[in-house]
């Protein structure tokens, strides 16, 4: 190798690490504080009292919801450089939760309470130009687990019973069995969803269908799946006790997971073959990268 090429190397190196480095984690912990750090956890700073963090593809603010699990819980954006925040109360609802950036970093996406349902409502990045983009079907058929495609086109959602593609006029454009693609589990109204940087695979927290083990856990445990795009084809990505994922890179994904005598949940960097696992950050949950 001359040189010349092993300088390019070198150059291309340096410029991905970073760019790696540059990149921000949020995180909530179990006090409803709000924190960002560094990607690999160092850093950590404290940003405001809120939940449902979801960080910027540009890594400049923090959308989450205020506080409270009823009336007055509203969706709002912190400014990271200068801890302005902006509460959105010209959507038509006091009760919203769990806002997801657009991959362009110029919307947002959120479940708003309406007559008693759970529709999925978009604003502009400012709050402005609110307006329903899926409403609840009839029979109590809310919708969750939303999250977009790399090209802000569309997204994909679940009503608990199927999954859903749906365009940004809200029709659907293609619709799946939950039960048929993981008929060993099924999903439930916080349930996680991402979809990969390349629009290839989606990654679905899931509830398994198996005893937890565990005299301490409450309810059924949870693990995540794969789901190839292409072909509809799901496969376990995770033992149990793993969920609330988020895509990191091609080959990796950020979750959490809670050991047998651990009290809380931590952050973990996880290869897509589960064979590598890093621990990020400790006691916390709800993990949101940057792109």
């Amino acid at each position: 190798m001359n040189k010349s090429s092993l300088f390019i190397l070198l150059l291309l190196a340096s410029s991905a690490f970073a760019a790696n480095a540059q990149r921000k984690l949020a995180f909530e912990r179990n006090d409803n504080w709000l924190w960002v750090s560094n990607l690999d956890g160092t850093g950590a700073r404290k940003i405001v009292s809120g939940v449902d963090p979801s960080i910027s593809p540009d890594g400049m603010k923090l959308a989450f919801n205020t506080e409270g699990s009823g009336p007055g819980r509203r969706i709002a954006v912190a400014d990271l450089a200068t801890g302005n925040v902006t509460v959105f109360k010209d959507v038509p609802s006091d009760n919203c939760f769990g806002p997801v950036w657009s991959p362009d970093g110029a919307k947002l996406l959120f479940y708003i309470l309406i007559n008693h349902d759970w529709d999925i409502g978009l604003v502009n990045a400012n709050g402005s130009n609110f307006r329903i983009l899926k409403k609840a079907a009839p029979n109590n058929h809310s919708y969750f687990s939303a999250c977009w495609m790399p090209d802000a086109h569309s997204l994909f959602c679940q009503d608990l019973e199927n999954l859903y593609r749906i365009g940004l006029d809200g029709e659907v454009l293609k619709q799946w069995s939950l039960r048929t693609l993981f008929p060993k589990g099924d999903m439930n109204s916080s349930s996680r969803m991402d979809v990969s940087p390349d629009g290839s695979t989606l990654l679905v927290e899931i509830d398994a269908d198996e005893n937890p083990g565990r005299e301490d856990w409450d309810g059924p445990p949870p693990e995540i799946w794969t789901m190839d795009l292409a072909t509809d084809k799901t496969a376990r990505a995770t033992s149990i006790f793993w969920w609330e994922p988020c895509w990191l890179t091609a080959n990796e994904f950020l979750c959490i997971g809670q050991g047998a005598r651990e009290k809380q949940p931590s952050i973990y960097r996880v290869s897509i073959d589960g064979k590598t696992r890093k621990l990020l950050v400790k006691n916390a949950m709800n993990p949101s990268v940057s792109r």
